[in-house]
């Protein structure tokens, strides 16, 4: 029977180095907002009047303190956001490279192994710092704690499907800020649609009824106005897709947690 050590020396060899933060959550979204601005100064810099007046309204009197300057920098907070999502996802399934459990098909886990598998997961846990660890070294612990406790594969196994289930609506509770910034873009887009027909209006009460020049004007301040509900729509389709594809590519990651424990520690556990 192949030991429990040899065996995660022997995967932890093709797992490692594991996968590291290089920037943090704040960091991430400070540089989102600043690449924003970077974008912001580019439009204002080269883009032509009508693709300019759209993206960042920059005829505006009030330029740069415009809607649509404003709804790029929420759109680059939920960029950020993203990332961060991902970046997680990411390090979640680089979880399963690290060889936690054994592999072959010999190791049958017993109460050593066990006490290596637990004081192994809560280092990785106690090493997440003010973070609750990873999705893969929690459930051993938690698998490993309830099977030692009264030696019951059944109970093992409800107590892995009840925190896979928990862990799904942790995931889900990670995304509220996207959905808030997903909600927000276009509450914005509308906005500064009735601000730009407010003023639009506006100029038309005052303005002389009988300058021929009145109608066109009139028409394109109206469609400037209509520019913000048109970015804010297409923003918010881009989130949303990305969001869908971050979160499923999250939820993988936890179902192939789920899906090792089952494989290489419930169908292991031996109950002497």
């Amino acid at each position: 029977m192949v030991g429990l050590a040899e065996q995660q020396d022997r995967n932890g060899a093709a797992g490692r180095p594991r996968v590291r933060r290089v920037f943090s959550h704040p960091v991430i979204l400070i540089l989102c907002q600043a690449s924003a601005v970077l974008a912001i100064y580019l439009m204002d810099a080269f883009l032509p009047d009508g693709a300019a007046a759209i993206l960042i309204d920059r005829e505006r009197s009030t330029y740069p303190a415009t809607v649509q300057n404003l709804m790029w920098l929420v759109f680059a907070l939920g960029v950020g956001e993203l990332i961060v999502r991902l970046r997680d996802a990411r390090a979640e399934q680089g979880q399963l490279r690290i060889g936690y459990l054994p592999e072959d098909e010999t190791t049958i886990l017993q109460a050593p192994e066990l006490r290596s598998l637990y004081a192994t997961t809560r280092a990785e846990i106690g090493a997440a710092g003010r973070s609750r660890g990873r999705f893969l070294p929690r459930l051993i612990q938690r698998v490993v704690t309830q099977f030692q406790t009264n030696q019951s594969l059944d109970q093992a196994n409800a107590l892995l499907n009840s925190s896979l289930e928990l862990f799904l609506h942790e995931i889900d509770l990670r995304y509220s800020m996207i959905r808030y910034v997903v909600w927000a873009i276009p509450t914005l887009g509308f906005i500064g649609t009735v601000i730009g027909i407010s003023l639009a209006l506006a100029f038309a009460g005052s303005a002389d009824l009988q300058d021929p020049a009145l109608l066109a004007e009139l028409t394109t301040r109206l469609a400037v106005a209509f520019n913000t509900t048109l970015l804010a729509l297409v923003m918010s389709t881009v989130l949303v897709l990305v969001q869908h594809a971050v979160q499923a590519h999250e939820e993988k990651a936890l179902n192939d947690a789920g899906q090792y424990c089952l494989d290489h520690l419930i169908n292991r556990l031996y109950v002497g």
